[in-house]
């Protein structure tokens, strides 16, 4: 693995670009897709991607979609704005907190606890966009692109995406 510390991603998704980014400075762009409708994140099955800042908190190789990189929505924000419009009763909140404070995202009853909420979660970036036009919420790239993206990403690699 060839994993460069200090980059970060920054998804665009009016353009269909995920920027890699060094030292401030754009070291590679590969063309993905997103969800259908635009718009931030709001609820399970709205096909919207998220928007804010987040890190990569799982390295799934064995990905159906190729390879993946999880990342870790909901966060807080949203976890926040899920408790108060009723989405997620207080202990829902309180175990969500606590999993996202953990950071480890290896273990699969997390995955199941943080990423399968009615906020929507199991939001990756990954492979296999060829011939899509857009995702049910996720960040898509074609596989020779993500193959290159997963090979520089560790787990914390900080990504950014904007409308």
């Amino acid at each position: 693995m060839n994993v460069h510390t200090g980059i970060q991603l920054r998804v665009i998704k009016s353009r269909g670009i995920l920027e890699v980014i060094a030292a401030g400075r754009q070291i590679a762009a590969y063309p993905c897709i997103s969800g259908s409708n635009s718009g931030d994140k709001q609820i399970e099955g709205d096909r919207k991607t998220p928007l804010g800042t987040f890190k990569v908190v799982f390295r799934n190789p064995g990905s159906k979609f190729f390879l993946s990189l999880g990342l870790n929505y909901p966060d807080e924000a949203a976890a926040r704005r899920g408790l108060e419009c009723g989405l997620l009763t207080q202990p829902q909140f309180d175990r969500l907190m606590a999993d996202l404070a953990d950071g480890d995202m290896s273990d699969p009853a997390t995955q199941d606890r943080v990423w399968k909420t009615p906020l929507g979660g199991e939001i990756f970036i990954h492979g296999g966009a060829e011939g899509r036009t857009s995702t049910a919420g996720c960040v898509a790239l074609c596989n020779a692109d993500m193959a290159r993206l997963f090979a520089m990403c560790a787990v914390g690699t900080p990504v950014e995406i904007l409308e």
